[in-house]
């Protein structure tokens, strides 16, 4: 497979920078785990691979989900949506954790009352998750 030129790719409207944004779902629960960005790369790999690559804009590089903290995501489907400017990908998220701050998912803030209240506990502190030798 392994043609950045396929058709389907090219249906997908890509921002200025090559990227478009990925929202990452849990099949099961259908929870919202995380928001990234995908390149053509990025996406042809998950594709091909069934698990989640996404593109680091930090870093400026592939970032394969759960390369360091193990918590990969195994892809069960991608959507684009009705504009083809977002990806959706339904997961597994392998660990049960999808957020580097050691929560099941990245949207542990809720507004009440003109505050962010954090409504999600800890499951494993970043220590313990990126143990670097």
């Amino acid at each position: 497979m392994n043609s950045l030129n396929a058709n389907w790719l090219n249906e997908v409207r890509w921002d200025a920078n090559g990227l478009v944004p990925v929202i990452a779902q849990e099949h099961e629960t259908g929870s919202i785990l995380m928001f990234a960005w995908m390149n053509r790369e990025s996406l042809q790999l998950t594709y091909e691979t069934r698990q989640a690559v996404y593109w680091s804009r930090s870093r400026n590089r592939l970032w394969r989900k759960g390369e360091e903290s193990g918590h990969v995501q195994h892809v069960y489907e991608i959507r684009l949506d009705c504009d083809e400017d977002v990806i959706l990908i339904k997961v597994e998220q392998v660990g049960g954790m999808a957020c580097h701050t050691g929560r099941h998912d990245c949207f542990f803030r809720k507004l009440e009352n003109e505050t962010w209240l954090i409504d999600q506990p800890v499951i494993k502190t970043p220590e313990e998750i990126y143990k670097h030798e």
